[in-house]
């Protein structure tokens, strides 16, 4: 071999190691980009069907524990029945595994169940508690994805309601089966609106303004739930994008510095950075510490969110109350807030 021919030789392969290190950068960045171009953009939540007389719903327990409770979800039971609802109840509702309503895979097996039922219109949850984040990941969505339907419950029930917007559907956060514990007389508002979610007519709410409201107008897709659960989505394929979305938090049994460092989290993950408002529902049970946070709840928010322009509502009626009024979480609202009253409309 000629000294010419070996140059050449060591000129091609560099050539080559070079082309194939650009295709590889070209691919790696084309990549990257789709993937955060598919965070980034804000999802369009379909709309499962609205039930009609005649449908079928199941009750089902993803969460905590049934003692003694039998005879409130027969009155859930009831409850929906009187609305023309044929009432189906999971084989393990009312099963003991410490603190949950069975194993794991006792609360999964129901719920999967109701998700791949195709005469199931809508899964009420018994209860909340803790325990639905155990098993998302125990769980297959592609009948539910093929043909959604409504999934219903707060509180801890936030991990479904961020994991299925995830998959682009919409969902309902209003009472569960256990919520008929409270005085009925107190309920009328939070059964109503539920009813009102499910049947598909208009939510419209009207509610005395706050002192501490920011005020303003804005349009967005409502998202969000229980501030702790919230948090703990954070970092997984749970994780909610709020660009463009009204976001609504509530809480209950928290100090002042536990619901400041959850905010904080959010806040550092980006979740206001591109928000449209923020809705704050129930603040119930504020533990006290200590050492005086020094502050009112509604302080401790607005410092949070100073530097941001959206405007943000106080007080709304939703959450671990007995007045909690139901939400369509998932779908576009109006958020107007004035002076004396501020309104909320769903779209």
């Amino acid at each position: 071999m000629n000294l010419d021919t070996f140059t050449k030789m060591i000129y091609m392969k560099r050539r080559i190691k070079f082309v194939f290190v650009v295709l590889f950068l070209i691919s790696f960045l084309s990549f990257g980009q789709t993937r955060i171009d598919s965070i980034s953009k804000p999802m369009k939540l379909v709309q499962p069907k609205y039930l009609k007389a005649g449908d079928s719903i199941a009750i089902v327990a993803s969460a905590g524990i049934l003692i003694k409770r039998k005879e409130i979800i027969d009155e859930a039971k009831k409850l929906a029945e009187s609305w023309g609802l044929k009432v189906f109840i999971g084989d393990h509702v009312f099963n003991q595994n410490n603190h949950f309503a069975g194993t794991d895979e006792e609360r999964a097996s129901d719920f999967q169940k109701a998700l791949d039922n195709p005469s199931i219109k809508a899964i009420w949850c018994a209860r909340g508690g803790y325990g639905s984040a155990r098993i998302l990941d125990k769980l297959e969505y592609t009948k539910f994805k093929a043909k959604p339907k409504w999934i219903v419950g707060y509180s801890d029930i936030t991990a479904f309601h961020s994991h299925i917007h995830n998959l682009g559907i919409q969902t309902i956060h209003a009472m569960m089966g256990t919520s008929l514990l409270f005085d009925p007389e107190e309920t009328k508002q939070s059964i109503e609106t539920y009813r009102k979610a499910l049947f598909g007519e208009a939510l419209r709410y009207e509610i005395n303004s706050s002192e501490y409201n920011k005020k303003g107008d804005a349009e967005g897709v409502l998202v969000g739930g229980n501030l702790s659960i919230l948090q703990s989505m954070l970092g997984s394929e749970s994780q909610l994008n709020t660009d463009g979305s009204i976001l609504f938090i509530e809480e209950i049994g928290e100090y002042k510095y536990h619901i400041d460092r959850m905010l904080r989290s959010l806040k550092r993950a980006g979740y206001f950075d591109k928000c449209k408002g923020l809705i704050v529902g129930d603040m119930s049970n504020i533990k006290k510490n200590t050492t005086a946070w020094g502050s009112s709840i509604e302080q401790l928010i607005l410092e949070v969110v100073a530097e941001f322009d959206f405007p943000v509502l106080f007080n709304f009626p939703a959450g671990h109350e007995t007045d909690n009024r139901a939400l369509i979480l998932g779908k576009t609202i109006t958020m107007n807030i004035k002076s004396t009253t501020s309104e909320v409309i769903f779209k």
